[in-house]
């Protein structure tokens, strides 16, 4: 009897935990279908698979999320949508042009944060590098990158994860994506736009956090590590890790 009850609860606890990512699910691909999304932008939805993504994250409709050096807003388009209404979306560090984009008719829920950060290039340096303050959000769920980690020196890598952890409660999910570099492989032209993954893991675990898991959604086999990203024989079909962390 006892056994059955424990299973039961199991079976319940799965179900909720699905259920969960069903209404995601469906508000993603809302968001993916909206009119505010460019030919350009949906061209590369199979290629960046954002729904496997953020369902190994464990994105929720309710969180607070915080996403880092958004860019152009690829991303954004999709994560703010999704917490509208229930949860908080931040975007820092980075944020131009989301800024105007948080100015746009569904998207004025955007909270613009971390405004006095700078992000720039040493003299005669390849990387960029972070001042931050932090970010201004305590106890958020999950903050997220994506394609970012390989811009910064070891300096703003550091500062970015500081970051991250302090925002964040604890047990909050830190999710890091990037383009592949061959373990240990010094700098090149060819490899500026990749990061070693295990460089990765060392540094954000200096920061205080925990890996518990990787994902091989963005493996490519093909992808020999050998040319530059945005090269016309790799881009779109690089080798990309996947790591989520926990504070």
């Amino acid at each position: 009897m006892k056994y059955l009850r424990f299973a039961l609860l199991i079976a319940l606890s799965n179900m909720t935990v699905a259920d969960d990512f069903d209404a995601v699910e469906t508000q993603l691909k809302a968001a993916m279908a909206a009119e505010s999304r460019s030919e350009a932008e949906t061209a590369r939805d199979s290629n960046r698979r954002p729904i496997e993504t953020l369902k190994f994250f464990g994105l929720r409709d309710s969180m607070t999320i915080v996403e880092l050096i958004p860019g152009g807003g690829w991303y954004t388009k999709l994560l703010a949508p999704v917490v509208r209404d229930k949860g908080t979306f931040y975007a820092a560090l980075g944020t131009s042009r989301v800024s105007a984009l948080a100015k746009e008719s569904g998207f004025e829920h955007i909270k613009i944060t971390a405004e006095d950060s700078k992000i720039y290039r040493k003299e005669g340096a390849r990387l960029y590098t972070i001042e931050t303050e932090g970010l201004e959000v305590k106890n958020a769920d999950m903050v997220l990158t994506f394609r970012n980690y390989h811009n910064f020196d070891a300096d703003g890598r550091a500062a970015m994860n500081k970051a991250a952890y302090d925002a964040l409660k604890s047990g909050g999910i830190y999710a890091v994506v990037d383009h592949t570099r061959r373990h240990m492989e010094s700098d090149t032209p060819e490899n500026r736009r990749r990061i070693d993954p295990v460089l990765a893991i060392k540094e954000i675990q200096a920061a205080g956090f925990k890996l518990v898991d990787f994902a091989t959604l963005h493996y490519r086999a093909d992808d020999e590590l050998r040319y530059e990203v945005g090269r016309k024989t790799v881009t779109g079909n690089t080798d990309r890790w996947s790591l989520k962390f926990v504070k």
